[in-house]
């Protein structure tokens, strides 16, 4: 500690018999109470009227207001330090740098003041000045960010941080750009400016590369651990997988972040200030994300399922938490926002193990039933994909315009749905053909009736003389209109 001179070491007397002074009438108070006639000694008297100045003493630790200690013990002392004794620091370092600031300031007011362009000796000399304020300035900051922290009054701290704020600002504004110049420069071969910002840069870059790599393991191993979990569809397991990987990249990254000295809190308050604008920019893509959760923890369909949902079908490829994406039969890949997947009615066609396949086929009213029915069940029972349990179902249905309708229906294992109904539908046919089973089509029977003398015209007719607009009849057929048919002209022959 620097020797003080003779008024401080009076006010340290001053201030110790003070002291004993204020502990007597802390323990002699409610005897004072009563007596309140009772003279005040002449002593007590003199030592209140003392001047506050004498009995001034420095309100932090000595040494923290020297530009020469180093900047990380700097901040470790500071640790320990009150509200109170953060401001007192903070006004002094402020009183420094305002020193500094005006040293700056005359040197460029010397360098201006020659004729043509500042010399290269005075463009150092307030590099040199400007350099020594940034380190005062540093200091500085340090003790308001602690004094912030600690709940400092927010109009001082503010205050504080204006101060320097200004004087950069305008500084900048008022220097010529040889300065600018010359200050850029040394800057950047500065160890406490470029060097260390690109020095962090890399430290950052590699970090991130290193959690990228850590997160990816984590990830691979949380979906190891969570595909042991009963229970645990494959769309939470991704879920929850890729929740280890981000939560492992942000938690690594803040970390990184505090070591490399970079203050992270005011980037959480950005974030609580925005959550209001962001969720009401993004309430379509938040309305996703809450289906996605529900799609993911009520699990009515998993990855490689074929679905039916928002008007779409296909084979489920994956779920996000704001889409899920379905691939069709014929490889189309479709994005469907989880909302309308939610929203709407999902149908899980392969959820079960097992599927009944419904087929109707018809025979005609003058096939035999028992035989039809013989031949679908000897079709039905040889195919090897037919699940005796559940027994095929083959029975009459219905009794159609143009057929007789069986119902066939057969159970099978899901992924052999398809498999199934083609090959039924290809052998029920030959099966039909070989036993002379009619499959029959719809068809119409026209019965036309044509009063006398009105001729129909029809392809092939031929005029029976000219000019007669093609009425007529064909070649070797029968006049209809005089009423004669194949019947009569049998009947004559015979005759």
């Amino acid at each position: 500690m620097q020797n003080r001179p003779g008024i401080f070491g009076m006010g340290a007397i001053w201030a110790a018999l003070f002291a004993v002074f204020a502990s007597v009438w802390l323990m002699a108070g409610p005897a004072l109470a009563q007596d309140e006639a009772a003279p005040v000694p002449a002593e007590a008297a003199s030592a209140s009227e003392a001047p506050a100045e004498e009995a001034a003493v420095p309100a932090f630790p000595a040494g923290l207001d020297d530009l020469g200690m180093d900047f990380e013990e700097l901040q470790l002392r500071l640790l320990p330090l009150t509200v109170e004794q953060l401001t007192a620091l903070a006004d002094t370092w402020q009183g420094i740098v305002q020193q500094q600031t005006q040293a700056v300031v005359e040197a460029t007011i010397a360098s201006r003041n020659g004729d043509g362009d500042p010399k290269e000796e005075a463009l150092d000399k307030i590099v040199e000045l400007t350099d020594l304020r940034g380190q005062g300035f540093t200091r500085y900051s340090a003790v308001i960010d602690n004094l912030e922290k600690k709940g400092g009054d927010a109009a001082a701290v503010a205050a504080f941080r204006t101060y320097r704020t200004a004087i950069a600002v305008e500084e900048k504004q008022r220097a010529d750009w040889r300065t600018l110049t010359k200050m850029s420069a040394n800057w950047i071969v500065s160890p406490d400016g470029g060097l260390k910002v690109a020095k962090g840069a890399i430290v950052l870059l590699v970090v991130l590369a290193g959690l990228t790599l850590v997160a990816r393991v984590a990830r691979v191993y949380a979906r190891r651990v969570f595909s042991r979990v009963p229970d645990l569809s494959k769309l939470l397991q991704a879920f929850l997988a890729m929740v280890v990987y981000w939560v492992t990249i942000a938690v690594g990254l803040m970390v990184a972040l505090s070591a490399l000295g970079v203050d992270i809190s005011p980037l959480f308050a950005v974030v609580g200030g925005a959550s209001f604008i962001i969720a009401f920019a993004m309430q379509d893509t938040l309305g996703n994300l809450a289906a996605g959760l529900m799609i993911m923890f009520n699990r009515p369909f998993d990855e490689g399922d074929y679905i039916t949902a928002g008007g779409t079908s296909g084979t489920v490829r994956s779920v996000s938490v704001v889409s899920t994406t379905v691939t069709t039969p014929d490889n189309q890949v479709i994005v469907i926002p989880n909302s309308k997947v939610w929203g709407d009615v999902i149908t899980n066609t392969t959820a079960s193990e097992v599927r009944r396949v419904d087929m109707v086929f018809g025979i005609g009213y003058n096939d035999s039933i028992e035989e039809a029915q013989t031949v679908l069940e000897e079709v039905v029972n040889a195919h090897p994909a037919v699940l005796k349990d559940p027994a095929p179902v083959i029975r009459v249905g219905a009794l159609a315009d143009s057929s007789v309708n069986f119902i066939v229906r057969p159970w099978s294992r899901s992924e052999d749905y398809w498999t199934l109904l083609w090959d039924l539908n290809r052998s029920v046919k030959e099966a039909f053909d070989a036993r002379g089973i009619s499959i029959p089509f719809p068809q119409t029977d026209m019965h036309l009736k044509v009063d006398q003398g009105i001729m129909i015209p029809a392809t092939g007719i031929v005029s029976a003389a000219t000019g007669d607009h093609g009425r007529g009849t064909p070649q070797g057929g029968a006049d209809i209109s005089q009423g004669d048919d194949s019947n009569s002209e049998d009947e004559s022959s015979q005759s």
